[in-house]
């Protein structure tokens, strides 16, 4: 537990800082940080990091070598020059504790139609206590808490012990590429968490997710005689059904893993983009569907991509177009593996002391089916990954909102958190902030 002095110490520093932390996020929300766009919020927060005298390395996608890691996502439609990653670093002037990443990604999912909203999605609109906007519950509001928890113990007069490196990335949302960059890029630590909006939960295990593009061709005729042609429409449509056939068994078999075993159909397929067709009047000769399906820890990529193939091309034999005009599939954006935070890890531990001392509750637990970037750290690095942070509503949503009382606890939690795992000392008086 930890001292209680100390975290009294800390509470004070954060109620003193609040309202600046509130201003932060409502800032950070007011940036539309969509895929290919996160440039301008990088760098505000790139001079926000230097400001408090952190070292600040901001680089591209482009930067790192991404090509010859075999977890490297393939990205479709940005500029890998264009998607800037920051890491900023507080280094220690005594190591006597364990080091330690902070990471959140600042890539948001686009908002949809902005008159389905009941504030504009990028107003930072504060209401009974929740802040609304795209990005401020995924996961700006979960950045805000780890930027102000190392600002709570400057403020509280004290510095960490070993070094800390606080990262904001992006491609979170499409490949994990941001993520892996940082540890491409050399930044290890002991312990790495990723502030996800859990409610203040851990994640015990998450999904993986692969995207894929499935083409399908037609015969285009005038309407008049559609008989006559084929709708590569109608005929992606009765692919998707054979995918979620298979969905459905893969559900069926997922009733025997040993973590997802107790969640209903963890495997979650999604058709959520199509294109196709080049006239009304005209039956469409093309239709394109980008796809999203999981799989559970364990699982290999490459024998699920497989498993989705042969579905895919059974259903097109059995129709009497797509059987001579096969459709294709192209894997692009997430291949990522799923990722089980095993128990007993001393960062858990810590986290979990820090959690009950703020909450006065154990922190619980979460099994979640989608993904998030702790697979990196913990999967490929042997770097224990955890993932916690604040609670909101409506992730990927129309009103998108974030509570802001549990996010000033949270930011208290992981200070208290920093302190005990990085150990602190006293910041001599002229480095105390004023």
């Amino acid at each position: 537990m930890p001292d209680p002095a100390l975290l009294r110490r800390l509470s004070a520093a954060l109620d003193a800082l609040f309202e600046a932390e509130v201003a932060f996020l409502a800032e950070m929300v007011r940036f539309p940080s969509l895929r290919g766009q996160e440039a301008p919020l990088q760098d505000w927060l790139a001079r926000q990091f230097a400001a408090r005298g952190w070292a600040v390395d901001r680089y591209s996608l482009a930067d790192v070598p991404l090509a010859g890691h075999p977890k490297a996502a393939p990205m479709v439609g940005i500029d890998p020059a264009g998607s800037i990653q920051v890491v900023a670093t507080r280094r220690a002037r005594r190591i006597a504790g364990r080091s330690l990443i902070l990471q959140g990604h600042v890539d948001v999912v686009p908002e949809g139609p902005a008159e389905m909203w009941t504030h504009p999605p990028y107003a930072a609109h504060i209401r009974d206590g929740w802040m609304y906007g795209r990005g401020a519950h995924d996961m700006k509001s979960g950045v805000a808490a780890m930027v102000f928890a190392m600002d709570t113990l400057a403020r509280a007069g004290l510095a960490p012990t070993a070094d800390i490196h606080i990262q904001t990335v992006t491609e979170e949302e499409s490949t994990g590429n941001g993520a892996l960059s940082t540890l491409l890029r050399g930044y290890r630590a002991d312990a790495a968490l990723i502030a996800e909006p859990t409610g203040g939960t851990i994640t015990r295990a998450h999904t993986g997710t692969l995207w894929f593009r499935l083409r399908v061709a037609g015969v285009p005729v005038h309407v008049a005689v559609a008989e006559t042609g084929s709708n590569a429409i109608l005929s992606a449509y009765g692919l998707i059904r054979a995918l979620y056939d298979y969905t459905a068994q893969a559900n069926r078999a997922a009733a025997e893993h040993p973590w997802y075993r107790g969640v209903a159909n963890p495997i979650k397929f999604n058709p959520g983009i199509i294109r196709g067709g080049d006239w009304a009047s005209s039956t469409p000769a093309w239709c394109e569907v980008d796809c999203r399906i999981g799989l559970l820890p364990g699982q290999e990529v490459a024998a699920v991509q497989q498993g989705i193939e042969q579905a895919v091309a059974e259903a097109a034999r059995a129709d009497p177009f797509l059987a001579n005009h096969p459709p294709t599939i192209t894997w692009h954006g997430f291949l990522a593996d799923g990722y089980v935070l095993e128990p007993g890890s001393e960062a858990e531990a810590v986290l979990a002391r820090a959690h009950r001392a703020v909450f006065g509750e154990e922190m619980g637990e979460r099994i979640t089916t989608a993904v998030n970037d702790t697979r990196y750290y913990g999967l490929y690095f042997g770097i224990p990954g955890l993932c916690y942070g604040p609670k909101g509503e409506g992730a990927h949503a129309f009103d998108e909102r974030t509570d802001l009382a549990h996010l000033k606890k949270t930011t208290l939690a992981i200070a208290a958190f920093i302190a005990d795992w990085c150990g602190v000392e006293e910041l001599p008086d002229r480095e105390a902030p004023a």
